[in-house]
């Protein structure tokens, strides 16, 4: 039987000690010539590309219209908000991988589903630049379908627990207030997207 995740403990970690991140002190000249310092945090499995993560959109359509248009979203626990996540599929890019390839593979990994090409892929964005130099990308892919929606297993490692859901992509909002009622949170760059989206669709019917 499962249990429900939960934080036992929280406690100082020496930076020796840290094996993903570690923290700097920055020293810098602002506009003015003043000299400042800036503390941040960095990751240590930058590799060549420069390029730490990647983020999947995943567009899930139907070649006979079988099925409003969709994208695949996962749920997972993240200890350090300690509640549960509603994101896109997303991973660290390996070394002498590309982030459209790390794309294409932390999708099949986290969700099943394979990506048959790259539809977009953004260039370099940060998230939290005030506290971090942490970087990534967010790369869309196409999944088509011949007919109806399929699903596939998930090809998760040991020690990942990522519940997948496939929801039409013009029902993410909705969704999210639902999410928000159950305790859950929602990551920034899922919800960036679907109030973009949102938006959008309002000026198009010209409804502001």
């Amino acid at each position: 039987m499962s249990a429900s995740p939960k934080i036992l403990s929280s406690e100082d970690l020496p930076p020796s000690e840290a094996k993903w991140v570690t923290l700097k002190k920055l020293n810098w000249s602002d506009p003015e010539g003043k000299h400042r310092v800036w503390e941040y945090a960095a990751r240590k499995t930058r590799g060549s590309s420069g390029i730490d993560a990647v983020a999947v959109l995943a567009i899930l359509r139907s070649e006979s219209n079988a099925f409003p248009t969709s994208t695949v979203i996962i749920e997972q626990f993240r200890p350090p908000v300690g509640k549960f996540v509603v994101e896109l599929p997303a991973g660290l890019i390996d070394v002498d991988e590309t982030a459209e390839q790390a794309a294409i593979r932390e999708l099949e990994e986290e969700t099943g589903y394979k990506a048959q090409k790259v539809l977009q892929s953004t260039p370099v964005l940060v998230a939290d630049p005030g506290m971090t130099n942490a970087n990534m990308k967010l790369v869309t892919v196409d999944v088509p379908f011949p007919n109806e929606l399929q699903t596939f297993d998930q090809k998760l490692d040991t020690g990942e627990f990522i519940v997948k859901r496939v929801v039409e992509i013009r029902k993410l909002v909705e969704e999210f207030k639902e999410y928000e009622k159950k305790g859950y949170v929602v990551d920034a760059k899922l919800a960036h997207f679907a109030a973009g989206y949102e938006m959008a669709q309002r000026l198009a019917n010209n409804r502001v």
